[in-house]
């Protein structure tokens, strides 16, 4: 059975794919991901427009996906792979998205431009919410459909 969504169809229910390959990278990246602990508690603009609300997970796991696209670290290689497999990886398991994803990078006018390092622990703090996100959403798919499927 595949799981309706909008815009959207999600395979790979079995979760197989999920925990051998996506879930895998993400505990990896989120190991590798060193911030401190009020980094938690900075939302993203883009947290707030979308979210893994019954009905909207597929659509929410497209966006995000393509947004971890977007993310630029140098950290190690190994992590630029591993961040490929997460987005890939999903985007693979999402059927018949439609791709209608326009981010733009909002600078408030009153703020001063962070610096290069305050910037970089920004990146990474967005990153480490949006893949905790992520492995949330597909975990509450992956238990939706077990229920179901008894």
């Amino acid at each position: 059975m595949v799981h309706a969504s909008s815009d959207c169809d999600i395979g790979g229910k079995d979760g197989e794919e999920y925990e051998s390959v996506i879930m895998v990278s993400i505990n990896y990246l989120d190991n590798m991901l060193e911030t401190d602990s009020s980094c938690l508690n900075n939302e993203s603009n883009f947290f707030k427009k979308h979210s893994c609300d019954d009905n909207k997970e597929a659509v929410f796991l497209n966006r995000a996906a393509h947004r971890l696209n977007k993310f630029k670290m140098n950290i190690s290689e190994d992590f630029n792979i591993h961040l490929l497999k997460v987005s890939r990886g999903t985007l693979t398991l999402l059927l018949k998205c439609k791709s209608k994803v326009k981010e733009r990078k909002l600078i408030s006018s009153g703020e001063a431009q962070p610096t290069k390092n305050l910037e970089e622990n920004r990146q990474k703090c967005l990153l480490k919410i949006l893949l905790q996100k992520i492995k949330t959403c597909w975990n509450k798919i992956l238990k939706e459909h077990a229920g179901t499927h008894r």
